[in-house]
């Protein structure tokens, strides 16, 4: 349990970044899928917005046009609130500068899981129900996260990066060195790259598979438990940095 307490530190090492990035991985796999079947869209696929926001413009469909702005502003909401709160938090001298976003995150997806079925009917001036908002929004939090942690090298909410770079890992290890080829030369694959890009893949999928049972079977609710690992990651470090506040105070 005490290894929870590192992974939202401002100190960062390859291991605890590789932790905190498989887990989000799984838990953005598990509301993007659910997402699906509920919304009929991902949420965290800005590429797809971006292009849906241009075919918007091109063929005059306003409404195809607000919907891709909506999420792709939540998105960059989130994103840009993810840099407040850490910065925030460094400003403030704590020690977990991430727990921060992590429990924003996991307070925003308790009401989605508790009351899902109400919000997808509330509208919005970008003609997608605040579902989709939200869950946009929550993305671009989460992976403003494994992106600040990492210095841009995890990317938990979409895997295009993820899967170019295992592609690529992949053509230098079944690349064929000619004998005669010097050893500066010699073309060969970073195995930790390779391992880490397959580990957010299947992390991915993985959670990608329980969000589309969950939603399937027991509904938004399924929503709860991945809050839960939320809280998990974030309150147990700020709760122990303001007892040795609170501790380093009495004795002052």
């Amino acid at each position: 349990m005490r290894r929870l307490h590192f992974i939202t530190y401002r100190h960062r090492s390859h291991s605890t970044n590789r932790t905190l990035g498989l887990l989000l991985a799984f838990n953005a796999g598990a509301v993007n899928a659910g997402g699906f079947l509920v919304l009929h869209t991902y949420t965290s696929h800005m590429t797809g917005f971006a292009s849906q926001l241009a075919d918007g413009a091109v063929l005059g469909n306003g409404m195809l046009f607000l919907n891709a702005l909506g999420a792709i502003l939540a998105f960059i909401l989130g994103a840009a609130v993810c840099a407040v709160l850490v910065n925030w938090a460094r400003q403030s001298r704590l020690r977990s500068i991430y727990a921060p976003p992590l429990l924003l995150e996991a307070a925003l997806m308790f009401p989605f899981g508790l009351m899902g079925a109400i919000t997808l009917t509330w509208t919005t001036p970008f003609a997608v129900p605040l579902t989709v908002l939200l869950l946009s929004f929550i993305m671009g939090l989460q992976n403003a996260v494994g992106s600040k942690t990492s210095g841009g090298s995890i990317r938990t909410t979409h895997m295009t990066g993820n899967i170019t770079d295992f592609g690529m890992e992949l053509g230098k290890l079944v690349y064929w060195n000619a004998r005669n080829t010097p050893a500066t030369a010699m073309v060969r694959h970073e195995q930790a790259r390779m391992q880490r890009s397959a580990g957010l893949i299947l992390m991915f999928l993985s959670g990608g598979a329980v969000g589309a049972l969950g939603f399937q079977h027991v509904g938004f609710i399924c929503v709860v438990p991945l809050a839960l690992l939320l809280l998990a990651l974030s309150v147990p470090p700020l709760v122990r940095e303001l007892s040795l506040r609170e501790s380093s105070l009495r004795i002052r």
